[in-house]
């Protein structure tokens, strides 16, 4: 008999991928320059230089049987100690190589840290407006995820209902920052107001609760700021971390988990990693790659390109008179409607070949997102036909 589970999710494809289809089909009709496809969250800019030639390098240097040989169960030693030692540097806090677990990408990552600190039967919170595939990463490990509701104001955290769904089942929360879908930076405030409360509930229920913080889009900050690091605030942090954004290598698949240092069975976590690597078919991601990875671990591709994005849709946003909460990294921004069918608005951009995403499958309905990693030559062309959209078909707005 075939697994039902899988079968089911045959009928829940992800929004995101058909959208991106129908604007590649679209594209063939059309051509695809005429087509303001703002649906995948694809970097668009190149891989450093210094990444191709430290590729280059290896492929010339290195004995080609250690090169393209099985690595470690628990990742290359060398590229752990130099992820570790980054962290430490950059955020004050003492990894060491042995709370280093690469992995492919932070897709893998959170696959690791979820069963690493869950049973099946658990509960695993997430904040709205949050990344729709959550739902199968958590769902699949035999936990349940369990959606706080957004505030809708400003997408921080919604504390009061957070704590009336942190009940005693809640062994992890997973939270994203800076935030697809929105592009919201957590703040410290909130950051700390979080870790009071973990600290709280961890107490009351005799058990610490998990924080898993997913932070793929750490390095794309905007304004002049930095984002601040969710470990620094709480002991029992696991980091879900891919270079694919902040080198531009998503196809690569490279990443890691590390474990804050104070976290509790820190030790153990990561060679508990390793086994459930063998559970899940998981093997250590191409030596290759981490290689030189760890050689670049410190640097990041051009990514000033997104907030020149940003500052052309938020101000257009403004002056076309959406409400809009003003990103402070990723890629994304994410403005309420002018209907309440989200649905609905980005059915009718369509016509228009603006292709959006609906925010309801984020948890903020009413809301639709734009992923803006593209050519600025081609946001900038988009504008005008967005205020045709918005004119013609919302002219009471």
């Amino acid at each position: 008999m075939i697994n039902e589970q899988y079968l089911a999710m045959l009928s829940n494809k992800s929004v995101i991928r058909e959208l991106s289809e129908y604007a590649t089909r679209r594209g063939k009709e059309v051509g695809y320059e005429n087509v303001f496809d703002f649906s995948l969250g694809n970097p668009s800019v190149p891989v450093p230089d210094s990444f191709n030639e430290s590729i280059e390098k290896l492929l010339k240097e290195e004995e080609p049987v250690k090169l393209h040989g099985y690595s470690p169960s628990l990742g290359i030693p060398e590229v752990k100690e130099k992820v570790a030692a980054s962290l430490t540097e950059r955020f004050g806090i003492p990894y060491t190589g042995n709370l280093i677990f690469p992995t492919s990408g932070a897709a893998g990552a959170i696959a690791h840290a979820l069963r690493a600190v869950t049973k099946p039967g658990d509960e695993v919170l997430v904040f709205a407006p949050y990344f729709p595939e959550y739902v199968p990463y958590i769902n699949t490990t035999g936990a349940r995820i369990k959606v706080v509701p957004a505030d809708m104001e400003n997408f921080q955290i919604n504390f009061d209902a957070a704590e009336e769904a942190m009940t005693e089942n809640v062994a992890a929360v997973l939270i994203n920052t800076p935030n697809n879908p929105s592009g919201v930076l957590y703040s410290v405030e909130t950051l700390e107001k979080l870790a009071l409360l973990l600290k709280k509930k961890s107490a009351e229920y005799g058990h610490n609760i998990f924080l898993i913080s997913d932070e793929p889009y750490r390095e794309i900050i905007f304004d002049g700021c930095k984002a601040p690091y969710p470990a620094a605030f709480y002991d029992h942090t696991l980091v879900c971390y891919s270079f694919s954004k902040s080198l531009s290598i998503p196809g690569e698949r490279i990443g890691y988990v590390a474990v804050n240092p104070t976290c509790e069975q820190a030790e153990n976590l990561v060679p508990m990693m390793g086994q459930i690597s063998r559970g899940i078919g998981h093997n250590c991601p191409s030596s290759v790659i981490m290689l030189a990875m760890a050689e670049n671990v410190d640097k990041t591709a051009d990514l000033s390109v997104y907030e020149t994005n940003m500052n052309l849709f938020y101000n257009l946003f403004v002056e076309l008179g959406f409400k809009v909460v003003r990103p402070g990294g990723t890629f994304y921004i994410m403005p309420k409607a002018l209907e309440e069918d989200d649905v609905m608005f980005c059915k009718k951009a369509l016509q228009y070949d603006l292709v959006f995403v609906p925010a309801g499958g984020f948890g903020a309905p009413g809301h639709f997102r734009i992923a803006y990693c593209t050519d600025t030559e081609k946001v900038e062309r988009a504008l005008p036909r967005i205020r045709q959209f918005v004119e013609e078909c919302y002219p009471n707005r």
